[in-house]
């Protein structure tokens, strides 16, 4: 293998797709699973406002999507893409997967850490006149926020290894290059170059993830 301009502008594009793809998809699962973890303790029975039932029925769906493994979800979802985007290939294409599956992990992880606070911080502030949401928002998240700052970072990098696995279908990124030309093509310097290139990537999103957490960590200072 010669890394000739072609290559490495072939690398080049597949890492701003790979960037791409986890950026919206890690965005808009966000979205979707902070407010789906939020609920998940807000209702649980000793929550700040406890609906058992529906706490029940969220927590089915969030086992339900995370129990199908990514590849089945994809092959299951990309229709959705093509009728939403007009087409089941590229990085596009792979954000709408990518968000479903990751969405309920998201969740988990909220959940998680809302869970780690002590109920003696939330009593305090129901004792003081607080109301749900402002114990949600002024309470709740910020207390919390180390934790959601580590647990975004494993969400991050649970996206990066979805979206190589992606390039079996043709989601482009560096884990297309990977398997498009390492594995298909026998070119093993170029898999173990794409190889390479999405672990940098975790170890930078991993990295700046603690960094962030310890920076807003009240308890180091």
């Amino acid at each position: 293998m010669t890394f000739d301009a072609a290559t490495i502008q072939m690398l080049k594009t597949g890492i701003w797709e790979t960037f791409y793809m986890v950026f919206l998809s890690s965005l808009f699962a966000y979205v979707i699973g902070l407010p789906l973890g939020i609920v998940l303790v807000a209702t649980d029975n000793d929550g700040i406002h406890p609906m058992p039932a529906l706490q029940k029925v969220l927590g089915t769906v969030i086992n339900l999507l995370r129990s199908v493994p990514f590849l089945i979800l994809l092959f299951i979802v990309l229709p959705l893409s093509e009728m939403v985007i007009g087409t089941r290939i590229g990085s596009p294409a792979m954000v709408i997967p990518l968000t479903i599956a990751a969405g309920p992990y998201v969740a988990r992880v909220v959940e998680s850490s809302l869970r780690e606070i002590d109920g003696g911080v939330i009593e305090a502030a129901k004792s003081m006149g607080a109301s749900d949401w402002q114990i949600i928002w002024k309470v709740l998240l910020p207390e919390c926020r180390p934790s959601l700052l580590v647990g975004g970072a494993l969400a991050v990098t649970t996206i990066l290894s979805y979206s190589a696995m992606a390039g079996f279908v043709g989601g482009g990124g560096v884990g297309a290059i990977a398997i498009n030309y390492g594995y298909y093509r026998y070119e093993a310097g170029l898999m173990w170059v794409s190889v390479v290139l999405l672990v940098v990537m975790v170890q930078i999103i991993q990295e700046v993830g603690m960094r962030m957490s310890r920076k807003g960590d009240k308890r180091i200072r």
